[in-house]
């Protein structure tokens, strides 16, 4: 018997026999009990404890909430028809707070099987990561789990059972047709008929599809009389839940080689008809290296382990390779692939799999790594942006300096998490999801950094914005030799959508980026003005509107730092800026270099933007979620005083027998400590999912009073 390290080896050369794939779901629906199961089938795992160990649970904080934090890697080798292909699989989280783990996982996969259960259906977080999935150019397809439950305790006919699934599948594409890129609308649909959809019980073990019930003579009233008589554990025998599951993912998820030729495009702006580009589109492991680090884990032993997806090139040991954004060579001292919480090192990797690395110095979620300087990857955006923060301190003064290198750490480990320290205050902050995802991290550092720390109660992250155009403003060099001259005005709404889906990517616009000034022509911008356009960053843009300035090249990267600056901390209480437009107009510049470097550039832009925000009436923007609540229904009146009592608003409730499920819209600032308050108001007996995330505008009488309250926080004076 040849073992699994030998045969993984040899698959791994040939792309056209890998998939790369994704589990994803909303919390609950038994994601890690599945992945438990596909584990056991690979021979990795002993069948008595697939889908009770939770292997790709390996965290002490998972095992004790019963819930998935981290996403996990796998590696397993899976025959079909006598062809053994390689599955490298990552489990991902299902609570919206660890979605960012989703995003990241979804840049490194070709395919995602989306797990789905049977008595809840399409829940917010199904939608959530099937939009990752589609965001990403992944083709989904669905599992239909707990259908035990469907039997056993909803008790349904055969014939109701189906009405069922064709109601979930139905709801599913539905999606998918909004969702997907255009030329995958129709294709990327699941069906029953093509086997892209699959039933049955992660718990005990069980999976069929049409092709598979087909092919091995069961039916839907073999599966019923399976659980009526009690014998449903020979249901696991005869249809096993990891064959039934791998070879759907082998025979509907592209391998590297086919799915390049379109997820390359979205994801690299860089020119395609370059050797590169060609490398890239064809997977070629002879080609240059290009690799995206998706995920970093840190390991007492190794260090810093970062994993991620190599689209061209081959990795080995030893090899120097180039960090694109950190702009420094580094050496590869390890290079390897997982098998759940073990690595097994290799001597060299080709493209098209998901690897770890071992020697990337310093590196973080999102870096591209190749043997050349290169266009870098597209950021990896998340849907949600993180609104809650708190300030953290060590207890011991003398803990300081470890404190500061364990915060980024954590921010490496989990970039949602977005980690700000002020050397010169001393001030600490970290910025999270929601409350659950900022507590985690709290007892990770405490617990498995061994740190004591204290935090303060949580703060909630504002934005900055404006309400109509500026007059053109100047802003002056300290030297007074150059003038900048500047307005600010409310960035158009489907400008603003386009950049917030990743339609429109941010960054610094290059004069030969072409895809940029297409997508702004198709939003409806002039074609010259969209070649005007030079800079989109976190949701603002920089249009460049002078003519003839013969030393622009010369400042203009110093402008857009500049601009960046105020975006960050604008005038009003220094929170972040969004949904603004900056126009710059013209510019007097001194002929002489020396007399225009940073420190005259800088302060210029910053006043004249600051000046013209301040006439263009600015406003504060608050987080706000929309909230989908289960509850019985006789809980609704309760439910209806406590949204309003917290300024939120009752969107719909839908009644099905004694329950409800409502939508609500509640301002992230009166969300603080909505778990107990919705346990006292239901008697423990309803639960929320957050189903979106946008900013509006802060009440206008709450409007001084919170920006007093954010100046007092961060100690600003009057009119600093």
């Amino acid at each position: 018997m040849v073992d699994l390290g030998t045969r993984i080896k040899e698959v791994m050369k040939d792309p056209q026999r890998i998939r790369n794939i994704a589990i994803a779901a909303h919390i609950d629906h038994g994601k890690t009990t599945f992945s438990d199961n596909l584990l056991s089938g690979a021979g990795m795992l002993s069948e008595e404890l697939a889908g009770k160990q939770r292997a790709l649970d390996f965290h002490d904080d998972e095992t004790e909430r019963g819930i998935t934090i981290d996403s996990a890697s796998v590696s397993m080798v899976h025959t079909v028809d006598d062809k053994d292909h390689l599955i490298n699989l990552i489990d991902t989280p299902g609570h919206v707070d660890f979605g960012g783990d989703v995003t990241r996982a979804m840049r490194a996969v070709d395919g995602a099987i989306v797990l789905c259960c049977a008595v809840e259906g399409i829940m917010p977080q199904t939608e959530t990561v099937l939009k990752q999935a589609l965001r990403e150019n992944v083709k989904p397809i669905l599992f239909i789990n707990k259908v035990d439950r469907l039997i056993k305790e909803v008790k349904l006919t055969p014939e109701a059972m189906q009405q069922k699934f064709v109601e979930i599948i139905a709801k599913v594409n539905k999606f998918i047709e909004v969702q997907a890129p255009e030329e995958f609308k129709e294709k990327w649909k699941v069906n029953i008929q093509d086997g892209s959809v699959a039933f049955g019980s992660a718990f005990h073990n069980w999976g069929i599809s049409l092709p598979y019930m087909q092919k091995k003579g069961i039916t839907f009233k073999d599966i019923i009389d399976a659980y009526e008589s009690g014998n449903y554990k020979d249901l696991a025998k005869k249809a096993p839940i990891h064959e039934v599951v791998l070879d759907m993912t082998v025979k509907h998820h592209a391998n590297p080689i086919e799915s390049q030729k379109y997820r390359i495009p979205k994801i690299w702006h860089g020119d395609l008809e370059t050797n590169l580009g060609k490398s890239l589109i064809s997977c070629d492991p002879n080609g240059p290296v290009a690799f995206i680090v998706t995920k970093i884990v840190v390991d007492k032993h190794a260090g810093e382990i970062a994993t991620g997806r190599l689209f061209s090139g081959t990795l080995t040991m030893g090899k120097e390779v180039y960090l694109n954004a950190s702009k420094k060579s580094t050496r590869l001292q390890q290079v390897s692939i997982y098998k759940g919480a073990q690595r097994m090192a290799i001597d060299n990797i080709p493209a098209g799999n998901i690897v770890g690395l071992v020697g990337l110095k310093d590196t973080f979620a999102g870096e591209t790594v190749s043997s050349e300087p290169m266009e870098p990857f597209e950021a990896i955006k998340h849907i949600f942006e993180p609104v809650i923060t708190k300030s953290i301190e060590a207890k011991k003064a003398s803990d300081l300096p470890k404190l500061i290198e364990v915060l980024k750490e954590v921010g490496k480990e989990d970039p949602s998490i977005k980690v700000e320290i002020n050397e010169e205050t001393g001030e600490n902050l970290m910025h999270g999801m929601g409350e659950l995802h900022l507590e985690i991290i709290e007892n990770r550092i405490k617990a498995d950094k061994g740190l004591d720390i204290q935090t303060s109660p949580p703060i909630v992250v504002y934005r900055e914005t404006v309400s109509k155009l500026s007059p053109e403003m100047e802003g002056k060099s300290p030297n007074k030799h150059n003038k900048f001259y500047i307005t600010v005005e409310p960035l158009d709404d489907n400008i603003f959508e386009a950049i917030k889906t990743g339609d429109l990517s941010e960054g610094r616009i290059k004069k030969k980026d072409k895809t940029t000034v297409e997508t702004l022509v198709k939003l409806g911008v002039e074609t010259k003005k969209a070649k005007a356009y030079r800079q989109v960053y976190k949701g603002n843009v920089l249009v460049d509107a002078t003519r003839g300035i013969v030393h622009i090249g010369e400042v203009i990267e110093m402008i857009m730092d500049g601009v960046q600056q105020v975006i960050d901390a604008g005038p009003l209480a220094r929170e972040p800026c969004s949904k603004m437009k900056i126009t710059l107009h013209d510019m007097k510049l001194h002929e002489d270099a020396i007399h225009r470097g940073p420190a005259q550039v800088y302060p210029a832009i910053r006043e004249s933007i600051k000046h013209a925000m301040h006439e263009a009436k600015p406003f504060i923007l608050e987080p706000v979620q929309i909230l989908q609540i289960e509850s019985p229904a006789e809980y609704l009146g309760n439910l209806s005083a406590m949204i309003q009592n917290k300024r939120g608003q009752l969107i719909n409730v839908d009644q099905q027998g004694e329950h409800i499920t409502a939508k609500a819209k509640l301002p992230v600032a009166e969300m603080i400590g909505l778990a107990s308050d919705l346990r006292s108001t239901t008697s423990g007996r309803a639960s929320y999912f957050i189903v979106d995330q946008h900013f509006e505008q802060l009440p206008q009488n709450l409007q001084p009073k919170v920006v007093q309250q954010i100046r007092t926080r961060k100690g600003l004076s009057e009119n600093a």
